[in-house]
C-alpha cells in the first residue's frame, strides 16, 4: 500500500508542475518515442530500464548511470562493470522497481525495445518521473549514435565502430558456406532467432559475417521469431549447431537441459551425430548489450564455425 502511496503522490506532483519551454536540449528523432522529446543537455543521473542494450551502450558512452535491473543478470563481466560504476539494481528486468527508481531522482529514463505498442504502454508514467527516451527502431547500432549525442562522444563512437567493421570485414571470407542452426532452449519451450530483415542483434551479426542458415530458420519475409515443437526440430538440419540454455530462465539447472540432450529427436539432428554441436553463452546471445558483445558473437564463429586451421 505504502508503495502504491507513494507511485501516485510522485505522479501527481511531477503532473502538477506547470509546462515550461525546453530548458535542456530537444531531441527530435523518429528512432524515438514521443518525439520531440525534451532532454537534459548534461544528465547527471540517468536510469535505463534494460540490463543489455541501455545498460552497455549507456556505460560505452559514458552516461551516468545510477539504475539498472541488475537482478539475474547472467552476462558477469557486464555486471561486474555496473557493481564498479556504483549502479543500483533495480530488480529483475521484467518488474523494475518503481519505488527505487523515485528514490534514486533521476533526469533521464532510458531504455532500448523494438515494440513501439511496449513502449506506449509505460511511457506515460515513466515520463512523469524523468524524461523519457525510448528508442523503438531496435537498431543497436542507431542507439550508440542517439547515446553518444547525449556525452558528445560522437567520435568515440565512430571509432570503435570502424575497429569492429574491419575485424568483420577480415572474418567474412574466411567463413565456410555451410548450414549453421541456431537454437535457444528455455525451459518452457525452443525459440529460433530467424535470419530475417530487422534480427536480433546477434543473428544480424551471424548474417553480416555470412553465415548462412538452415532453410527453416532463414525467413526473407517472416517472423523473426519461431517457437519450433519437437517434430519440427528435425529441420534444424544444420551442419554445425549453436545452442543457448540458461541465461534469465532456470533450464540450465532445472533438468530441461538433460532431458533435452538426452531425448531421441535431438540426438538424429546431423550436427549432433556428427559433434558438430556447442553450447553457447546466454550472456552474449540473449543479453546483447553492445559492441563487447558483438565482439564476443564473432569469437564464437572463430571458435565454432570457422574450419580448423
Amino acid at each position: 500500500m505504502r508503495r502504491v502511496v507513494l507511485i501516485f503522490l510522485v505522479l501527481f506532483l511531477q503532473a502538477a508542475r506547470p509546462a515550461a519551454a525546453c530548458e535542456g536540449r530537444v531531441l527530435d528523432d523518429p528512432r524515438v518515442h514521443a518525439s520531440p522529446l525534451c532532454l537534459p543537455s548534461a544528465p547527471q543521473r540517468v536510469v535505463v530500464l534494460d540490463q543489455s542494450f541501455a545498460l552497455g551502450i549507456g556505460l560505452d558512452m559514458g552516461l551516468p548511470v545510477v539504475g539498472a535491473p541488475l537482478t539475474r543478470m547472467s552476462d558477469e563481466a557486464l555486471l561486474a562493470r555496473a557493481e564498479a560504476a556504483g549502479v543500483t539494481d533495480l530488480g529483475f528486468v521484467t518488474e523494475p522497481s518503481l519505488e527505487r527508481i523515485v528514490a534514486l531522482q533521476p533526469d533521464l529514463i532510458l531504455g532500448f525495445t523494438g515494440d513501439p505498442g511496449l513502449a506506449e504502454s509505460f511511457y506515460p508514467m515513466l515520463s512523469q518521473l524523468a524524461p523519457t527516451l525510448l528508442d523503438v527502431s531496435g537498431d543497436w547500432r542507431g542507439f550508440y549514435d542517439i547515446v553518444a549525442g547525449l556525452t558528445g562522444r560522437e567520435d568515440q563512437a565512430r571509432e570503435m565502430f570502424a575497429a569492429y567493421e574491419a575485424r568483420l570485414a577480415e572474418l567474412r571470407p574466411r567463413v565456410p558456406d555451410v548450414p549453421v542452426s541456431v537454437l535457444r532452449i528455455t525451459t518452457w519451450d525452443f525459440q529460433v532467432y530467424t535470419d530475417t530483415p530487422g534480427a536480433y542483434a546477434p543473428f544480424e551479426i551471424l548474417a553480416e559475417a555470412g553465415v548462412r542458415r538452415s532453410a527453416y530458420e532463414t525467413a526473407p519475409e517472416g517472423p523473426a521469431l519461431k517457437r519450433p515443437d519437437w517434430e519440427e526440430l528435425g529441420q534444424l538440419d544444420g551442419e554445425i549447431l549453436l545452442y543457448i540454455v540458461g541465461g534469465t530462465n532456470d533450464s540450465a539447472t532445472n533438468g530441461r537441459h538433460e532431458e533435452v540432450l538426452a531425448n531421441p529427436l535431438w540426438q538424429m539432428l546431423p550436427a549432433v551425430r556428427s559433434g558438430q554441436v556447442h553450447r553457447i553463452d546466454p550472456a552474449v546471445w540473449m543479453e546483447f548489450s553492445g559492441l563487447g558483445s558483438a565482439h564476443r558473437v564473432l569469437d564464437d564463429i572463430e571458435r565454432f564455425i570457422l574450419p580448423a586451421q
